[in-house]
Order: C-alpha cells, then structure tokens, then sequence
C-alpha cells in the first residue's frame, strides 16, 4: 500500500464477482475467492484552486466519462473567509481530481441543494430541498434546460413548508430529495419526502415534464432517496425505517431489504437513538447485474455493501472521525464504472474517494 492510499476495511472472506469492481469484460466473467478492500485514495480531489472553501455537500453523481459532480451547499463555518473564497455551489473533478469546471446561480437555483443525476444524454438534474422545484442543466451548466415545479412555491395547503403537505397529482414538490431519468423512456421519477411534515411519494412525469402518475410508498414518513436500476427496479430509501423498499416502475412492491443498525456503544437505558438514519442513500455496483449496493449509514458513519438478490451485508468501510476515510455525516454517494466509491459529506464538508482492491 503506498502512502497515497489509506485501508479502511477487509471485507468478509466470500466469493466474489470480478464485475462487482469494474466494467465487464475476459478477466470479469471469472469468480474469485478471496478479500474486498476499499481504500481511501489521500490523492483525490487535488488541492480546489483559488483558496476555495466547501460549505456541507448535498450529494454526489458521476457521468459517463467517470467525471464527478459534487452540490456546494455554501454554509462554511463562520471565519472561514477571512482566509478563503466561497467556492461555487457545483463543482466538477476529472477522474485525477482536478477542477474542470465550476458554476450554479442561486438567483436561479436553491441553496439547500440535496442530489444530482446524469441522464442518458449527458444533461444533469439537479434536485433541492425544500425549494419546490427540479431542474435539468445543459452538462456544463451553461444553460437550463427544464425546470418542473416553481422555485419556493411548495406543494402545500397554503405553498409555504407551515403549510399542509398535498402529495399532488402535478408536476410541484415540497421536499425534492433525489431525482432518475428512466433511460429506455425518458420519464423522470423523483423522490418528493426529504424531511418529516412533508410529501412522502414518488412522483413520475414524461420527459417533457408532463405529471404521469404517484405513489406514496407504505410506512415510510421520510422518502430520502430513490433510483433505478438497470433492471428496472425503484429502489427507494425509508431512512427512518431502516429498510429499502423495491417497486416496479408502477409502484407495486416486489421486495423489501432490511438495513439494520447497532450502536458500537450500548446506550445506558438500553435504547438505540438514531443519528441519521442506517438508509440514507444508494449507489450500484458498476458490473451489468449492479450486484452490490453501497448504502449510508449515518447511524454508524459507515458505508455497508450489501448483496443486490439476497439483501444480505457482505462487508461495510468508514467510521466517525475527522482522518482519511473517515466520517462526519455522510450523506451522497455514487459508483463510477471502476468501481470507485465517492462519499460526500455534509457537516464534514468533504468529498471522498474509495477504491476497491482484491485480495
């Protein structure tokens, strides 16, 4: 291991998929036996120019070209710049970890900016809460292509975030937490629920931004994540619940995957308080099955990979701390097609990279 590289976890000894790490091809298709590491790789992102300082990181996506995106919040710590420069609210790495690009207007934009996707045309949605409101940027930022919903007129009984939540037939959010373009049609699923009192749904409109149908998934009161998988499948994220609750794209239930927690400490009175929640968001494998799942576990500042078809947890990596690969809060994730694991942190206010090696 070189002294750019940081283990963080010896996965359990399994069988695993050559595809589970990388792209397919001849050295895929073979299993191995043996161990998963994750390292922390202390070279990735270079030094952000222009003494740039990050606020916390609503969320994280890759493109197709393994270039990563990550949302600026702005909310630096007080007395950060009288020696730095606010940083742009998106900013966009090359594979190496340099800056090669920056933008966002929040005249335009919300603030409180939660997660991000690339569709299939290389366009990027971008989702905040609780603005109301998504919206879909040229790849460079330069232009706005679509927005659905109206900034700070939320779906509510008087349009403000007092006001009663109305899960709507329509095309307005209340709390927009996560956004998927279906790549065979080109309809747009987003996830309306990032916070108790609001809309708890998942909203579906065609590409043109027309309402096409809902569904409020079942005992679920914060709906903060959702996406789809290459099968089709709508994985949507019960934070509170401590579950993944997978539906067809109508919203029917196919199955559930439990994601359960344990304090490392025993509280006193015996009584698990959550921190965050054991289901904060998902990221796919980049092998053609997507076998694995990386979910945050705020509750245990981990990432747990967890088997795709039997829910089972293979292995998790990170712990709570301020050092390499560990973590303050949390809170986006994405998989480029290497298999690199990015971890963008809110109170934090970093973004990580993990890379898998086999043992």
């Amino acid at each position: 291991m070189t002294m750019k590289s940081l283990s963080i976890v010896i996965a359990c000894a399994v069988v695993v998929l050559a595809t589970a790490i990388g792209p397919g091809g001849p050295a895929a298709s073979r299993a191995q036996t043996g161990t998963v590491q994750y390292e922390a790789d202390l070279s990735w992102p270079q030094p952000l120019p222009n003494r740039w300082a990050l606020g916390g990181l609503g969320g994280v996506c890759v493109d197709a070209q393994d270039h990563v995106l990550i949302l600026n919040r702005q909310d630096v710590n007080e007395g950060d710049l009288n020696g730095a420069r606010l940083a742009p609210p998106i900013i966009e790495f090359d594979p190496a970890g340099k800056v090669v690009n920056s933008w966002g207007d929040l005249k335009v934009m919300d603030p409180r900016l939660h997660s991000c996707h690339f569709d299939a045309d290389g366009n990027v949605w971008i989702a905040a809460a609780p603005s109301g409101m998504v919206q879909k940027y040229s790849h460079d930022g330069s232009r706005l292509l679509l927005q659905l919903g109206k900034k700070g007129v939320l779906d509510s009984s008087d349009g403000t975030a007092k006001g009663t939540p109305l899960n709507s037939n329509a095309a307005q959010f209340f709390m927009p937490s996560s956004i998927d373009v279906d790549r065979q049609n080109g309809d747009v699923y987003v996830s309306d629920g990032e916070g108790t009192g609001s809309n708890r749904r998942i909203a579906v409109m065609d590409r043109a931004g027309k309402f096409l149908r809902q569904w409020q998934p079942a005992d679920m009161d914060v709906v903060h994540c959702m996406t789809i998988s290459r099968d089709g499948l709508v994985y949507v994220c019960n934070r509170n619940g401590a579950r993944i609750q997978v539906y067809d794209k109508i919203g029917n239930l196919r199955k559930t995957i439990d994601v359960p927690w344990t304090p490392v400490t025993p509280p006193a009175d015996g009584k698990a308080t959550q921190s965050g929640g054991s289901m904060v968001a998902i990221a796919f494998s980049p092998d053609p099955a997507q076998r694995l799942l990386f979910v945050i576990n705020q509750n245990n500042s981990q990432i747990d990979v967890i088997d795709r078809q039997s829910g089972k947890k293979v292995s998790s990596f990170g712990r709570p701390g301020s050092f390499p690969g560990q973590f303050n809060q949390p809170h986006g994730i994405a998989v480029d097609s290497k298999g690199n694991v990015y971890v963008a942190e809110n109170r934090g206010k970093r973004i990580h990279k993990f890379r898998p090696v086999t043992g």
